[in-house]
C-alpha cells in the first residue's frame, strides 16, 4: 500500500475518481492528504466527505514561488507521502520541487501529449482540425505538461463539435484512466528509462485506447 497525496485548486472531479477507486479492498494506494492552493475549491469538501485529511497552503500568502513551494514540500513529508497526483492543481511548480519528487509525481492533462501542452487544449485541437484527441497521464518534469508517459485515452472529435462538448468528453476518460495509472505505479509495474515508461504486463491496448470511436 502506498501513500499518496493529491494536490487540487478547483472541483476536483478526478479527485473524486481517485477517491472512488482508493476507497476499494483491492486498490494498492491510499490517499493520506488532500492540499489546496485555493481555499474555496470544492475538492475540499470531497475529500472531507471521504474522511481524509486535508490542508490549504495558499499560494498568496507566500513572497515567491520558491518559499510556497518549500511549504508544499514540508506537508508533503510531514503525511508521509510517497507519491503526488496532481488533479486540476493549476500552479506550476518550481524545479527544484519537482526534482525533489521526479518520478514520484503524476499528472493529468486533457490532450493527447505532447501535442497541444499548456491551455485551452480542446478549442486548440479544434481548431487544428485533428481527428483524434484524448488525455494523457504522465509523470511530472520541469517542463510544462512533459515527462514520461504512462497511460492515454483516445476521443474521437465529432464534426462540429465544440469545447465544451469534447471536454465533457474526455474529462469521463480522465476520470477512467487517472486511477488507472495510479494503479499501476503504486504496484510497482512502472519502470521509466530515459523519457519513457515501461509496463511490467501491460495489455497496452487498453491502456492506451480506452475511448477510440466519437460517441
Amino acid at each position: 500500500m502506498i501513500d499518496v497525496a493529491v494536490l487540487i485548486s478547483g472541483s476536483g472531479t478526478n479527485l473524486q475518481a481517485l477517491i472512488d477507486n482508493c476507497a476499494r479492498d483491492d486498490f494498492p494506494a491510499r490517499i493520506v492528504l488532500v492540499i489546496s492552493n485555493n481555499p474555496d475549491a470544492k475538492g475540499l469538501e470531497r475529500a472531507e466527505k471521504a474522511g481524509i485529511p486535508t490542508k490549504v497552503i495558499n499560494h498568496r500568502d507566500y513572497p515567491d514561488r520558491e518559499t510556497y513551494d518549500d511549504q508544499l514540500d514540508e506537508a508533503l513529508n510531514e503525511c508521509g507521502a510517497k507519491l503526488i497526483c496532481l488533479a486540476g492543481f493549476m500552479r506550476i511548480l518550481d524545479a527544484r520541487f519537482v526534482n525533489r519528487w521526479r518520478n514520484r509525481m503524476l499528472n493529468i492533462h486533457p490532450s493527447l501529449l505532447p501535442s497541444f501542452k499548456g491551455l485551452h487544449t480542446h478549442e486548440r485541437a479544434i481548431e487544428a482540425g485533428v481527428r483524434f484527441t484524448g488525455c494523457t497521464v504522465h509523470y511530472v518534469n520541469p517542463e510544462l505538461d512533459d515527462g514520461p508517459i504512462i497511460t492515454q485515452a483516445v476521443v474521437a472529435i465529432n464534426p462540429d463539435e465544440g469545447a465544451d462538448s469534447l471536454a465533457e468528453r474526455i474529462l469521463s476518460q480522465e476520470h477512467i484512466i487517472y486511477p488507472q495509472a495510479l494503479k499501476l505505479v503504486a504496484e510497482g509495474r512502472v519502470r521509466v528509462v530515459g523519457n519513457k515508461v515501461t509496463i511490467r504486463d501491460a495489455d497496452y491496448e487498453n491502456l492506451m485506447c480506452v475511448n477510440p470511436k466519437a460517441e
